[in-house]
């Protein structure tokens, strides 16, 4: 409180009297240093720290197993062709219900010989397909809760029909890329120094491992590894508060194609993970921030950045050729996306919206399209 001249700071007490209110000093650079420590939150920090080393582990030690399970993989699976690639990829995603660790597998198979190029590029693609089904997921959980069923399913279908549909295009693109050999020239080692370093830190664990494990187990521990490391990376990132007014200085933005397609990008390369920048889409859909057809560019720039762990596992895998895969990979969804925003977006948008609206207008509309994305990669394996 002030007094009435306003010179000085003064305190009121039960006697009357007037006590002059310490003035604040200046924060001390110890005390600075610990408030911006306690912003970096520390713990999420550790997650971090513990999610890249348990992901590099994992690659390790998948990189170690393929080997053993190649035959196991080829004979009872018969993957021996890009469409039983695409297939296997699709459809263990949704067994794992994550995309990353089966495009990091498949890059593994393909450095032990079990796949080749087009085989790899074709499991990569599959395992995006299949990823794409967690967000029509969580759909399904909001309508248990009891949401509107076409609110909360609507961004798992456009999430999985995007993709579907420009992954499917860029499947053919990057297909007769690499037929072509155009990028082949891009490829990129992890050096001397790099592979020294893993094999310092990881050789002790993964021999310590092989002295009791058969080799065909260090690949599925190591699946599961990758599954740790990228749930404990998801929970370092910071947890998004959304307040209307937040939301109300963003309206403007979400109408304008290019910058969803940014957004998308931007987000799913800064969290890693495809999962959590579509997943995010649900709930903002079914509070009503977000509309649907925002969302198309949105997911079309989620879907190039989220290949950024698989560069990642190819340049620790040390296998140039498999770096290529994954730009190839990266190069042609690109290629798709923009070139749908820049000439017929709007046609598509109408196309895509008018799919997404009759699966959802019945049930039996909604069964057959489920089934759909079953059978289909089941078809693909067995062909």
């Amino acid at each position: 409180m002030q007094d009435p001249v306003g010179l000085e700071p003064i305190a009121y007490v039960s006697n009357k009297s007037e006590i002059p209110l310490p003035t604040p000093g200046p924060i001390s650079l110890a005390k600075g240093m610990r408030i911006a420590w306690e912003k970096a939150h520390l713990e999420k920090i550790g997650l971090f720290t513990a999610s890249l080393f348990l992901f590099i582990l994992a690659i390790t030690l998948m990189k170690e197993g393929a080997r053993s399970l190649a035959p196991l993989v080829q004979v009872t699976f018969d993957i021996s062709s890009a469409s039983n690639s695409l297939g296997f990829g699709w459809l263990f995603a949704y067994v794992i219900m994550s995309g990353s660790p089966v495009a990091a597998a498949a890059l593994t198979f393909f450095d032990a010989g079990v796949v080749d190029r087009l085989g790899a590029f074709a499991m990569i693609t599959g395992s995006r397909l299949g990823a794409s089904f967690i967000v029509l997921f969580i759909g399904f959980v909001y309508v248990l809760r009891g949401r509107d069923r076409a609110t909360s399913l609507g961004m798992g279908l456009l999430s999985l029909t995007v993709t579907g549909s420009t992954y499917l295009a860029g499947l053919i693109i990057g297909a007769c890329i690499l037929e072509a050999g155009v990028l082949d020239h891009v490829q990129l080692h992890s050096g001397l120094l790099l592979n020294s370093v893993m094999d310092l830190i990881f050789g002790p664990v993964l021999n310590a491992l092989a002295g009791f494990l058969p080799n065909w187990a260090l690949f599925l521990l190591g699946l599961g590894t990758a599954l740790l490391s990228f749930n404990l990376f998801d929970r370092c990132l910071p947890q998004m508060t959304i307040k209307e007014s937040q939301v109300g200085r963003m309206s403007r933005l979400v109408y304008r194609p290019w910058v969803m397609f940014g957004l998308g990008a931007a987000i799913t390369l800064i969290s890693m993970s495809v999962s959590v920048s579509l997943s995010i889409l649900v709930p903002l859909s079914a509070r009503g921030f977000i509309r649907r057809e925002n969302v198309i560019p949105y997911i079309m720039g989620a879907n190039i950045t989220t290949f950024i762990d698989t560069l990642l596992a190819a340049v620790l895998l040390n296998n140039p050729p498999a770096f290529t895969i994954v730009f190839v990979e990266m190069f042609s969804i690109t290629l798709v996306s923009i070139t749908v925003l820049s000439t017929i977006y709007r046609r598509y948008e109408r196309a895509i919206l008018g799919w997404v609206t009759w699966v959802t207008a019945s049930n039996l509309n909604l069964a057959l399209f489920m089934a759909t994305i079953f059978v289909v990669p089941i078809i693909l394996l067995l062909v």
